[in-house]
């Protein structure tokens, strides 16, 4: 009996070591994708004006790290604050811990080498090397084609400064332990041509991250098999939105959509006397940046169209917006 308990004690203590080193490993020698590059972006015009685009209307980077002012409908950028971080992504939306949007503008990251900002965006490792939460969806950002990176890049670094300094983000036990196996190497594509309009709309469903909120999520991590299904929760002041089912699913989905509805939903938002309305106490809205989309290129909106007409249907009937009972808000 005595030696039973010698060897059990041994087996014990060999795994609190082979843990013990697991976790060493796993905190110093992770994130391993290598130093950033050692690039100088372009400038130019054309750079500019197409990273201006794709940040703000289809990767909609400004999306995150604006303010928005939720208490219009869709929540449009607060006038003056573009790039200035501070969006928190909490535990009480499902998110293992409380992550902020960085302040993008020259104040944020104006000391930050082009190589260091590529290599945050494609890959989720910080200047300082440790591990973004993949709330910014850079898996995908790292295949898209690098030229777009390249323009987004010099776009962003043409934004006014805004002096506001973020909270750290802090993630919850063991994901602050797994974060830093979460990011990967770029591996960057190519942007195929627009008259291969599938393949041309699959790519611009990767830059506009439909696939990120139209999915379920399990304490912030998508479930693999829910894509584009909808059904990802977002607790907004008012009530409970769910990300709608963009699948073909004639029923719970799109299916029914023409390509023409599908484009005029979009541009409806477009109109330059379109106002956002008050939402009213309880009263329904969105985390969907309507207004950004909204001036996405025809083409581009017809070849998403197109893509998701192509994945997977999903059979998930999703309740849109669910107001707080009664004198409770969020």
């Amino acid at each position: 009996m005595k030696k039973f308990f010698k060897i059990a004690g041994i087996i014990l203590l060999l795994l609190v070591v082979f843990a013990l080193a697991g976790i060493a490993y796993v905190k110093t020698a992770l994130p391993d994708v290598g130093d950033p590059q050692e690039i100088t972006i372009e400038k130019t015009p054309a750079r500019i004006e197409r990273g201006k685009y794709l940040a703000n209307h289809v990767t909609v980077c400004m999306d995150c790290h604006s303010a928005r002012d939720m208490s219009l409908y869709a929540g449009p950028l607060v006038p003056g604050d573009l790039g200035g971080g501070g969006e928190k992504f909490s535990a009480d939306m499902g998110f293992p811990g409380n992550f902020y949007s960085r302040n993008i503008t020259p104040y944020g990251i104006g000391e930050w080498t082009d190589g260091e900002v590529f290599r945050a965006v494609t890959t989720g490792v910080s200047r300082d090397g440790h591990a973004l939460f993949p709330v910014m969806p850079y898996h995908g950002y790292g295949q898209l084609d690098q030229e777009d990176l390249y323009s987004i890049i010099a776009y962003v670094r043409s934004l006014a400064p805004v002096k506001r300094d973020i909270p750290t983000s802090v993630a919850d036990f063991p994901v602050n332990l797994l974060l830093n196996t979460m990011p990967s190497k770029a591996n960057p594509g190519k942007r195929p041509l627009e008259s291969d309009t599938v393949a041309y709309g699959k790519y611009m469903v990767l830059a506009a991250g439909c696939v990120e909120c139209h999915s379920k999520h399990d304490k912030g991590a998508r479930v693999p098999g829910t894509e584009f299904g909808g059904g990802m929760q977002f607790k907004l002041p008012t009530g409970l939105a769910v990300s709608a089912n963009i699948t073909a699913n004639k029923k719970d989905g799109i299916g029914t959509w023409t390509q023409e509805a599908f484009v005029k939903r979009f541009q409806a938002y477009a109109d330059s006397n379109y106002v956002p309305p008050k939402v009213a106490p309880n009263g329904a809205n969105t985390p969907m940046p309507w207004m950004m989309y909204a001036h996405m290129k025809e083409n581009d909106l017809k070849a998403i169209y197109a893509y998701l007409r192509t994945v997977p249907v999903q059979d998930n009937a999703v309740v849109k917006f669910t107001p707080y009972p009664a004198g409770q808000s969020n």
